[in-house]
């Protein structure tokens, strides 16, 4: 399994690396047939291409250590490069789509059925499919036992935009496919522009979904709720803490969280963990007859509380990164 830190590098250089190879002979059908929908498929699939390399500098930058400007790392850049990505979606991929489509709907302009066409199509079929089930994988890798919806709910947005990317090439080859056969069985360029046209609709849909997830991660989204329960069970099982008074936790990466918390400690249980009650009566013994030597105890007590509190402090967070690996960051505060 990959590290967290480079979750959607390999599909995403896969994804590339077959969308250079789509873009150059989808283009090259386009010059030998006219056709709306292939021009929609080849600008489709260079949008795709330059929005995956814009998930590549995220997935990049976001593996830089932290500073002490950004203690918490970088890992959000990749949901910010992301968001740039779905937005090109959007407003390249989607809009010189749908553009083309009206303009040969009303334009009428002539198509050319060359039988090359289909055969550019199918190969791009082809790649994309290949591309799509290796996204799909490395999504269920990192969360194996979740249910499909779910994985796509709560996926590494770099990887899933390569997913939602790549399911839409299928559809939008397959809709190429079926709007070059009928405008070639119907003489009729409508069914090319109505291709076209449907192939931008779908590229508004993912572009969408993706700036909404993103949008979700950049606003600091919290950590899944059954990681939450696992973190709040193991303060609660602790005998030094009365109570969780606050809770927060905020995504920094994927899989990636850190955890913020108030608690009230129970100083009977924290003084009892600490200290033996024998040794303590013993030292009060010996104590009992002298005032000055007791208040030096007492002074020396006082002091020691705080270390002691901080030392509890540093154990529960030791443990709780221990049992939730994916908590990195804690930050513990008495109340």
């Amino acid at each position: 399994m990959l590290p967290t830190q480079t979750a959607g590098l390999l599909p995403v250089m896969a994804a590339l690396a077959g969308n250079i190879f789509i873009t150059v002979i989808k283009f090259t059908g386009f010059i030998l047939t006219g056709s709306s929908a292939m021009f929609s498929e080849a600008v489709h699939t260079a949008a795709d291409t330059g929005n995956q390399a814009l998930l590549m500098i995220g997935i990049k930058r976001s593996q830089r250590k932290a500073t002490s400007n950004y203690p918490y790392g970088f890992g959000q850049e990749r949901f910010f490069w992301a968001l740039i990505s779905a937005c090109g979606i959007f407003f390249l991929g989607a809009g010189v789509t749908l553009y083309r489509g009206f303009v040969s709907l009303f334009g009428h302009a002539p198509v050319a059925t060359h039988p090359i066409g289909y055969l550019i199509l199918g190969v791009s079929l082809v790649i994309e499919i290949f591309t799509l089930v290796y996204a799909f994988r490395a999504l269920k890798r990192h969360t194996p036992e979740t249910k499909f919806l779910n994985t796509l709910r709560a996926g590494d947005p770099t990887t899933l935009a390569v997913v939602y990317e790549d399911a839409v090439a299928v559809l939008g080859s397959l809709l190429a496919m079926a709007s070059l056969a009928l405008t070639s069985f119907t003489q009729s360029v409508v069914w090319d522009a109505v291709g076209s046209i449907l192939i931008g609709l779908l590229l508004v849909y993912v572009a969408i979904m993706l700036i909404i997830k993103n949008r979700e991660y950049l606003l600091e989204k919290a950590m899944p709720r059954h990681l939450e329960e696992q973190v709040l069970a193991i303060l609660n099982a602790d005998p030094a803490i009365e109570k969780v008074i606050d809770f927060k936790s905020a995504i920094l990466d994927i899989n990636t969280y850190r955890v913020k918390c108030e608690v009230e400690f129970n100083g009977t249980a924290l003084l009892k963990e600490a200290h033996n009650y024998g040794e303590l009566r013993a030292e009060f013994d010996n104590l009992s007859a002298d005032y000055s030597q007791f208040i030096r105890f007492f002074t020396e007590l006082s002091d020691r509380a705080p270390r002691l509190i901080g030392t509890k402090i540093n154990q529960i967070e030791k443990r709780i990164k221990e049992d939730v690996p994916h908590v990195r960051h804690i930050d513990i505060e008495i109340n």
